[in-house]
């Protein structure tokens, strides 16, 4: 009897008490919330608007090479990422208080950190297939067809998964029993950290390091295939070179882009005040640049939407 009292304190202990948090959101500043939603409601909508024309244009054209297949990738992928934040970030910009539940906060994390594993996988993909363009351009049919990109994209959302699988269940284990408010828009790694009941100088750089190592490892490795294509370059002719550039330039930006990724989880478990902005600019800005750095820059792409916006055009009047 003793014994069996003694196993129910224990599992009551080891129970959290918090069921839901509060989301202090970007600003507390009732003016400066208005605004704030009119500009990231119209940046969500161009993201929205921006990204899935572009990916529907490359699926259904067979014609356009492996880098298109990538881009209309990243394009979903963006759509995806910056919809598991947005939704809920813009309507609590107008709400006096905003909380969310232990299990929508913990699905909130799992999503974006899945697409945000992805995503930054993908640019790998993205990396190693400008390569091949530019330093072996003859073989490059033959080594980047579809089946090829087809698997780097399904191993892509395996590491995503595995990746967001180990840590959340590093976080799952962690015990919130006192304060309850995220000085933060969305549930993310630090902040419940910080709020955990139970002792995380362990388990705490663990769950950091599975998303700071990675992205540094994977921001290296662009860095570094940034160099080695810039490199290639200068054996090239002038107008082959300019091509190549032209084709990669939009690669490279995405790569100076990820950068503040990389600063938000490499570094102590501390909330700084400039994460809010960071975050922000992850979460909402990047997935609207992608597809306007990454794909109405090239040519072919905007033939081939203007082609099929004429189409669909002469279809209605017909």
């Amino acid at each position: 009897m003793d014994h069996m009292l003694t196993t129910q304190a224990e599992s009551m202990k080891r129970t959290s008490s918090v069921t839901e948090f509060i989301l202090l959101g970007l600003t507390q500043n009732p003016e400066l919330q208005k605004v704030l939603f009119v500009v990231l409601l119209i940046v969500y909508l161009i993201t929205l608007t921006g990204n899935l024309p572009i990916s529907v244009t490359i699926f259904i054209s067979p014609a356009l090479g492996s880098p298109m297949f990538f881009l209309s990738c990243l394009s979903i992928i963006d759509g995806f990422y910056s919809s598991s934040i947005a939704p809920k970030l813009i309507p609590d910009l107008m709400s006096k208080k905003n909380t969310i539940s232990f299990n929508d906060c913990m699905t909130q994390l799992f999503v974006e950190h899945f697409f945000g594993s992805v995503e930054t996988t993908l640019l790998i993909a993205m990396a190693y297939d400008c390569y091949v363009a530019i330093c072996k351009p003859l073989h490059y049919m033959t080594i980047m067809n579809r089946p090829v990109c087809g698997f780097q994209v399904g191993m892509a959302g395996v590491l995503g998964f595995l990746h967001e699988g180990i840590q959340i269940l590093f976080m799952v284990q962690l015990l919130f029993c006192g304060p309850n408010v995220i000085d933060l828009f969305l549930c993310d790694l630090i902040p419940l950290l910080e709020l955990a009941c139970t002792d995380t100088r362990t388990l705490g750089p663990l769950i950091t390091a599975n998303s700071g190592l990675l992205y540094l490892l994977i921001f290296s490795m662009l860095v570094a295939s940034c160099v080695i294509i810039l490199c290639s370059l200068r054996t090239q002719s002038s107008k082959g070179g300019r091509k190549a550039l032209s084709a990669c330039a939009s690669h490279v930006t995405v790569v100076i882009f990820f950068a503040p990724c990389t600063i938000l989880y490499l570094r102590p478990i501390t909330s700084f005040p400039i994460d809010k902005a960071m975050t922000v600019f992850c979460a909402t800005v990047t997935p609207m640049l992608n597809p306007l750095i990454s794909n109405l820059r090239n040519a072919e792409v905007k033939n081939v939407m203007k082609k099929l916006w004429e189409q669909i055009m002469n279809t209605d009047n017909e």
